[in-house]
């Protein structure tokens, strides 16, 4: 603390004060695996003052105890905290570091160079103003340099700050840093940087990190933190046109209804018009609350509660524009992909995506291009995997507010969840908005479903039946199909052996394609029970996420999940058409129950356990469901 108190000349109030006239600039380190990032940080934190006499006492019992300088200060362990990281010497991941100078207050958000951890490193850039790129100047430009270089452009990054780093353990030779220089530069040109600063240093004897290095007087730019002090920071976000994405609406009694959040760009003030989109109705401000009270104007960057003059509808993910120049609304889009999911991405499978302060479903189409990060070339793909970059089309289930993300990071950038792990799986930035979003149209037809099941004197429903191969899915199926047609009901089956002789013959067995057979299914069954008819559907559909989308074509009630529920041992056993035993000799690749998972159901409406009922009693369960849920009699004026 003394250390502190001596940084602060004493009075502690008056260097607060001033640190609120100070700007901030947010800045990360990134580059390859053991280039110094963790090293350079640290010199960073100790060279300006901003350790606590605590934090120096553990640094150095650390340095003797896991350090890595033969209990000389190991810089590094002032960010790598998690006992990984230390035990390998490696960051995992993204630590973040605030520290302030005389002239400027800094956050340093420190990224993993590990490969494995590239999603890391794109989550700190996401909110940064900069980008601190080292380079073992032993190594030169690696391709997890490249990448992350390309990640960075891709965020909209553009001042860049290249240190070339151990400039000591190459006996400072102007010669191999001018060649680095050099070859980033060109590199870099190809992605349309040009604001670049490269810095030759040694973070761990601090040569050009705060001071000007005696063992490199060839070089005549500024040290790391005089250009960091000194680069010039701050957009036109005051100078844009309002937008505020709503992420809360406060109502804490009838008489206060407030629409909260940060504002993405521009100003507001009491009495202007705002626009809500995607709704298009329009108000105008009544006031700006914060907790310190009403304010006459707020500008980007502010988080505020703000009332307006009309009971207009506004709900949490829309967003409150300037009247005059409101946002798009879009369901379809161009966008840039970095996947981060350990599993591939799988084109047409059903995501959530949450762009601003909204989280729609949403589904990727298959790769127009994957990006080669060491030559930029573009290359064909059907999907994307664990930290490749591609650009594809995203159709969302309902409209959003949206900006092209080189306009607005806030409005045109997106995160994409799986949806039954919740995890991040992918981040996207929006190109723009496909055409056809918005000259495609429903087209109303007189003739609807309900007077089409009527007339057929039965309820449209969607049988579907999933389970392993061999289960006997397609056997009950077929009983059932033939009990409802004596009845003289109106039924088609949908088989998934039949099916793939036409419409997905074009389709093989990998999770891809097992994905967009079970899409093109649903829909051609949505269409069918949108004529009326009930749906017979026997596939294995293996995947969870692919079901569920299937149930979310149809309307509540319309959708019925049938787990025709058999031990793998015993599918074998009825193995008719030899597959398992090709599967087992791995003749037959990505086989469902061998080297290919499925996704038992968690809550079916009815499951058929075919090891304690026979075919024909698995068949007189399901009609009898189907009766006691009346889905056999047609739908009366009025039912819901």
């Amino acid at each position: 603390m003394a250390r502190f108190i001596e940084f602060t000349g004493g009075d502690v109030a008056a260097y607060l004060r001033a640190q609120e006239n100070k700007d901030l600039l947010r800045f990360i380190t990134c580059g390859s695996v053991d280039d110094g990032k963790s090293t350079l940080i640290g010199r960073l934190l100790y060279e300006a003052k901003m350790l606590f006499e605590d934090q120096l006492s553990a640094l150095e019992a650390d340095s003797k105890k896991v350090g890595t300088q033969g209990g000389a200060l190991d810089f590094a362990l002032l960010v790598d905290g998690l006992a990984a990281e230390r035990e390998q010497g490696i960051t995992i991941d993204v630590a973040y570091r605030a520290f302030t100078t005389d002239k400027r207050k800094f956050i340093v958000a420190d990224t993993p160079g590990h490969e494995q951890y590239t999603r890391n490193m794109a989550t700190g850039a996401s909110t940064a103003d900069l980008a601190v790129i080292l380079i073992d100047a032993r190594k030169g430009v690696l391709t997890q340099t490249r990448r992350h270089t390309y990640i960075v452009s891709l965020l909209g990054i553009r001042n860049i700050v290249v240190a070339v780093n151990k400039m000591d353990l190459i006996g400072y030779s102007r010669e191999a840093f001018e060649e680095i220089e050099a070859d980033y530069r060109s590199f870099a040109q190809s992605l349309g940087l040009t604001d670049i600063k490269v810095i030759p240093v040694s973070a761990l004897v601090g040569d050009n990190v705060i001071l000007k290095s005696a063992a490199m007087q060839w070089y005549h730019g500024p040290t790391l933190m005089a250009h960091l002090e000194t680069v010039p920071i701050g957009g036109t976000s005051n100078t844009k046109p309002f937008r505020l994405p709503v992420q809360w609406v406060n109502r804490p009694d009838q008489g206060f209804r407030g629409f909260c959040g940060t504002i993405a760009a521009g100003t507001i003030r009491k009495g202007d018009a705002v626009k809500v989109i995607p709704s298009g109705r329009t108000s105008r401000v009544a006031r700006i609350v914060t907790f310190d009270g009403d304010l006459d104007n707020a500008i980007a960057g502010q988080s505020v509660t703000v009332t307006l003059d009309d009971e207009v509808d506004v709900s949490r993910g829309d967003v409150l524009c300037a009247a005059g120049d409101p946002v798009s609304a879009a369901d379809q889009f161009e966008a840039r992909i970095l996947w981060m999911g350990d599993e591939p991405m799988l084109p047409g499978r059903p995501y959530l995506i949450k762009i601003g302060t909204r989280t729609v479903n949403g589904a990727l189409e298959s790769p127009k291009y994957k990006v080669n990060v060491n030559t930029l070339e573009h290359v064909a793909a059907k999907t994307l995997t664990l930290n490749e970059i591609g650009v594809c089309n995203l159709d969302l289930g309902a409209p959003v507010a949206f900006t092209p993300y080189d306009e607005n990071r806030e409005l045109g950038g997106f995160i994409i969840i799986d949806r039954f792990t919740n995890n991040t799986v992918g981040m996207g930035l929006v190109n723009f908005a496909l055409r056809r979003a918005s000259n495609v149209h429903w087209q109303a037809l007189d003739v609807t479903k309900s007077a089409r099941g009527r007339k057929a004197g039965q309820r449209p429903t969607v049988l579907w039946f999933t389970g392993l191969s061999g289960a006997g899915k397609s056997t009950i199926a077929n009983l059932v199909e033939k009990k409802l047609h004596a009845q003289g009901h109106i039924t088609y089956l949908l088989d998934g052996d039949n099916i793939r002789h036409g419409l997905n013959k074009d389709l093989g067995f990998t999770d891809a394609d097992r994905v967009e057979n079970i899409r093109r299914v649903a829909e051609v069954a949505k269409l069918m029970a949108d004529a009326g008819l009930i749906v017979l559907v026997s596939f294995i559909s293996p995947f969870r996420s692919e079901r569920l989308m299937a149930r979310e074509l149809l309307e509540p009630g319309e959708f019925v999940e049938i787990f025709v529920d058999t031990p793998l041992a015993e599918a074998e056993k009825r193995d008719v058409k030899g597959l398992y035993a090709k599967a087992r000799r791995g003749e037959i690749k990505n086989f469902t129950g061998i080297d290919s998972a499925y996704e038992r159901p968690e809550n079916p409406e009815l499951l058929i356990d075919t090891t304690a009922r026979q075919p024909s009693e698995a068949a007189e369960q399901i009609v009898d469901y189907l009766d006691r849920n009346g889905r056999l009699e047609p739908e009366r004026n009025g039912d819901k």
